[in-house]
């Protein structure tokens, strides 16, 4: 099957791809971790904001561009490549998409265009332990008389150390482990009762573990119908998850990239490196799982747009894909490189701490392969 952009899609490409390599090489990343910024970086959230990048999923008449999730897979490939610390997988793509699927009329009029503007940036707090598991949320909201009163902590929040408008997965219902009882809250990060750990991360993108102290927010901050949460959570994670697949995409690309002109330049016993046999099977193999994961992403993004019943199956394929892909290619690209690999002069290393993080994002390999497994009914 192809995939074929639109003209329009196509040109955002060309946009993004630039815009990345131009305005956000490596070296703004290392440049931020070495400021201690953490990835907090509010000069680069200007630009992407000016360039409309941030309403890519948003209709045009709340004020975005609508070029679908294809379009904003395009950007956050390219920002994979490079490794840039952006907020556009969490507002972009997160924070819009559960305002599109599950806000009320009143919050879609007022955020969806403060998103598209760049106005406001959000984070998912959702995890309460080390490991992805979506459904094991024991944080409570108990209604009171006006709304209602939060109580828990969340851990390793991406862009949580920085974001506006925290979008928060609480129990209005049953215990930790039941799909039904989840209800989704919107809470500003400087409301009473929020406490804010920063956390310095080894990729340098900065997260943040989260405590909710009888945080009390209106009948308002409901995002969807009380206790049925998860009918919006899933698919709003099935995106998140193919958005980070998309840009652990990029990433791969770049790592491959940087290893096969190593390989072309690098000499070892008067010949390049590139010409021994063992090392061409190892590109080949690399090469390989580029192009089927590539298929594999541009199949999920495509099938979201396209509103097709098999979304949830189409994303874990692509996050398992993408998951073994970055692990392969940045210990390939470590190794190849060899002893200077190893160092912190050199990228190798950047795109194989990176790859670490984006491997434990809304799930690992092998969750994504039970979940698609269970789709099925294996």
């Amino acid at each position: 099957m192809t995939f074929l952009l639109t003209e329009d899609q196509d040109m955002l490409r060309e946009t993004a791809m630039a815009f990345a390599r131009d305005e956000l090489p490596v070296t703004h990343l290392r440049a931020l971790r070495d400021s201690g910024a953490n990835g907090k970086d509010p000069a680069t959230r200007q630009k992407l904001a000016e360039l409309g990048f941030f309403g890519v999923i948003v209709p045009e008449e709340p004020g975005g561009e609508h070029f679908g999730l294809v379009g904003l897979g395009q950007i956050l490939e390219a920002q994979g490549r490079t490794l840039a610390a952006t907020p556009l997988l969490q507002t972009a793509l997160i924070g819009a998409s559960a305002i599109q699927l599950g806000g009320s009329p009143a919050q879609q009029a007022e955020w969806l265009p403060k998103i598209a503007g760049g106005d406001v940036t959000f984070a998912l707090a959702l995890d309460e332990s080390a490991h992805f598991n979506p459904l094991n949320v024991a944080t409570e909201a108990e209604r009171n008389g006006q709304g209602y009163t939060l109580n828990g902590e969340k851990r390793y929040v991406p862009d949580g150390h920085h974001a506006d408008m925290l979008i928060v997965v609480a129990r209005t219902f049953g215990e930790a482990g039941d799909r039904h009882g989840l209800s989704l809250f919107l809470v500003p990060a400087d409301a009473k009762g929020v406490s804010i750990q920063e956390l310095k991360t080894a990729d340098s993108h900065g997260a943040a573990h989260i405590t909710f102290t009888d945080v009390m927010v209106g009948e308002g901050a409901l995002i969807g119908a009380a206790d049925e949460g998860a009918d919006v959570l899933e698919p709003v994670l099935d995106r998140a998850a193919i958005g980070q697949a998309a840009e652990m995409l990029g990433s791969a690309q770049a790592a491959f990239d940087m290893t096969l002109e190593y390989l072309q330049t690098r000499k070892q016993f008067g010949q390049l490196i590139g010409s021994f046999q063992s090392l061409q099977h190892r590109a080949a193999k690399m090469f390989t799982e580029l192009e089927m994961t590539r298929s594999c992403v541009a199949a999920a993004l495509s099938a979201v747009d396209e509103g097709k019943t098999n979304v949830a199956e189409l994303a874990s394929l692509a996050k398992a894909r993408a998951s073994e892909l970055v692990h392969l290619v940045s210990n390939e690209c470590v190794q190849m490189h060899g002893g200077i690999g190893m160092t912190d002069v050199a990228d190798p290393g950047l795109y194989m701490k990176r790859a670490r993080a984006q491997e434990a994002m809304y799930g690992s390999a092998s969750w994504h392969r039970d979940r698609f497994a269970k789709l099925n009914g294996y």
